[in-house]
């Protein structure tokens, strides 16, 4: 395909997602007052099919939930990917459409996610109507992303890459402004795993610590020297971060428990070191309690990879940007220490994953995983604009 067809496909996918615009507000709205959590997102995935089938597009419901859809003919085929599922955060916010499931919220904007894919599947959907398709499209919509290993293994495990050339996905950017892309060749997030280290003593009272296993002590001491060791035992270039999100231990001042707990993530900016780094965990932390009489387990679980953008995928993204959002819309972006299981995929075929804005010029700057995230609502149609240019300019390289 020649160029100048390739700018006229944008062109229509533009003129298409205009058309569709206020359906996809509000899907994404139904969608954040009926959050699901991971591995049940049953009506989510219903909402969803219902739309693509009006649409033409083959739906394969997938085991559990999620679903994938495909269109088109030809040799090549190109993924486009969303996430289904929110988290276990309670809605912070005050708009009509704010969750009504106690305790649940579309506290990462997979809301976004979801109904940007939606409307590149009808804006793609249309050019397959008009025999302008060439090639292959598979929507994935993704149960489970926010648990790990994720529900990234459980789509390709059900042969959801298999023909795929190229994939493509989003994730909302609450720090770029709504109408920009954030784009990055090479890792843009960090792996990500989960860490539990269980420690168990005799316990006893606190006048006589040196009668027992002082187990809150040497608890204190995993949480700052694990952290501290792996700065010396792991390439500091590699950006090994240990944060514990919990810790629990005992129930009175007085008395020394006999067992506890301390779990946490590490994240690691570099796929190398992130498969020599559980081996390294776990030499530590049993070195670490030693000197305090107590035994120590470790659950580690590996989570996710790195998500390494390919090169030519962001040029992709890139040229789609400039038609669709014009020139000085797209931003060069800084490795995130956020994980994301896309980069599973990423192991298998080229791709990319581009970061979408999602703030309103001069408003508040939202934090991820917060109650009182809120994205502005034109994101919905700039995000389908890019996921459908990007897989049209992957089948114009193709053909």
């Amino acid at each position: 395909m020649e160029r100048r067809d390739a700018l006229g496909l944008l062109s229509l996918v533009a003129s298409v997602v205009d058309k569709y615009d206020d359906e996809l507000v509000e899907l994404r709205r139904d969608l954040h007052r009926h959050p699901e959590l991971s591995w049940h997102e049953q009506r989510t995935s219903d909402r969803v099919a219902a739309v693509l089938e009006r649409a033409g597009w083959r739906v394969t419901r997938m085991p559990r939930s999620g679903i994938v859809a495909d269109l088109g003919q030809g040799t090549t085929t190109v993924a486009l990917r969303a996430d289904l599922d929110a988290l276990p955060v309670e809605d912070l916010t005050t708009d009509q459409w704010r969750s009504t499931v106690d305790g649940v919220a579309h506290a990462c904007g997979h809301d976004v996610h979801v109904a940007s894919l939606v409307g590149a599947g009808l804006a793609l959907a249309g050019l397959h109507d008009q025999g302008l398709l060439n090639g292959r499209i598979r929507l994935l919509f993704q149960p489970a992303e926010e648990v790990m290993p994720g529900g990234a293994m459980h789509l390709i495990s059900h042969g959801a890459l298999e023909g795929v050339d190229r994939i493509f996905a989003l994730h909302c950017d609450p720090s770029v402004d709504v109408g920009a892309v954030g784009l990055r060749s090479g890792p843009i997030t960090s792996a990500a795993d989960r860490i539990d280290v269980r420690l168990e003593g005799n316990g006893g009272h606190t006048s006589r610590p040196h009668l027992t296993g002082d187990l809150t002590f040497a608890l204190a001491k995993i949480t700052s020297e694990l952290p501290a060791v792996l700065s010396r035992r792991m390439d500091p270039r590699a950006g090994v971060s240990v944060v514990w999100g919990m810790l629990r231990a005992g129930s009175a001042p007085n008395v020394i428990p006999d067992h506890g707990i301390a779990s946490g993530t590490v994240r690691i900016l570099d796929a190398e070191a992130w498969a020599s780094c559980e081996a390294v965990v776990r030499e530590a932390v049993l070195d670490i309690v030693r000197p305090y009489g107590v035994t120590a387990s470790v659950d580690y679980l590996q989570g996710v990879p790195p998500v390494v953008n390919d090169r030519l995928s962001v040029a992709m993204i890139a040229s789609a940007a400039d038609e669709l959002l014009g020139l000085h819309h797209r931003t060069e972006v800084e490795q995130s220490l956020g994980g994301e299981d896309f980069g599973w995929y990423l192991e298998q075929v080229p791709g990319a994953m581009f970061r979408l804005g999602t703030r309103t010029p001069g408003g508040p700057r939202y934090d991820l995983h917060q109650g009182d995230f809120q994205a502005d609502e034109a994101a919905v149609g700039f995000g389908a604009r890019m996921l459908a240019g990007a897989a049209v300019n992957a089948l114009a390289q193709s053909s």
